[in-house]
């Protein structure tokens, strides 16, 4: 486990209820929060590789704003080049083809919609490669999809495709639906 030194800019959070009396002279309760700034020190190359999951790690995912909403997500394997598939085009940049195998599964009590548009490649100079939408043809089999509902207790598994430079391999693949905090998995250098 990573260890970070951080320097407090305010006092330790701390919540206390405190007791007074009010004008009948009945004890009441008041609540008194007080929060606390800390700043981080800089992550080393070594600490950002340590705070991604490896690829293969299951990792929940929970949306606050509606109760009942929790997903289980995965990414399986990463794959590049993806061969027996024709290059992208110009307008969808990359010159090669590359895939990651993801699952879904809905763990919670509220049915929800899954697609590939979560999914995002990031590089280490903070390039990033979204999903072209494109689906059918010789794209990687099977595909995951880009628009279907899943009820409590299933899953949603497939390949996503994105178009990539041959020159260089992505660190992240990152999972960042609307309303949750992003999960991202390392990929690992060929």
């Amino acid at each position: 486990m990573n260890t970070r030194t951080t320097s407090c800019a305010a006092l330790l959070a701390l919540t206390a209820a405190l007791t007074a009396c009010s004008t009948d002279g009945e004890p009441k309760t008041i609540r008194v929060t007080v929060t606390q700034t800390v700043t981080a020190s800089p992550a080393t190359e070594t600490e950002k590789a340590d705070e991604l999951l490896k690829l293969g790690t299951k990792a929940d995912v929970t949306d606050d704003t509606t109760p009942g909403l929790r997903a289980n997500v995965q990414a399986l394997s990463y794959t590049q080049p993806v061969t027996n598939i024709e290059a992208p085009t110009d307008t969808q940049g990359g010159d090669i083809w590359a895939a990651a195998d993801v699952k879904v599964c809905n763990a919670g009590t509220v049915d929800f919609g899954v697609s590939q548009f979560p999914w995002h490649l990031t590089y280490a100079d903070g390039t990033n490669i979204e999903v072209t939408g494109s689906t059918g043809g010789d794209m990687p089999k099977p595909e995951f999809p880009m628009d279907r509902t899943i009820r409590s207790g299933n899953c949603a598994r497939g390949k996503i495709a994105f178009p990539v430079p041959s020159s260089k391999r992505p660190e992240r693949l990152v999972y960042e639906p609307e309303g949750a905090a992003p999960v991202e998995w390392a990929i690992p250098q060929a």
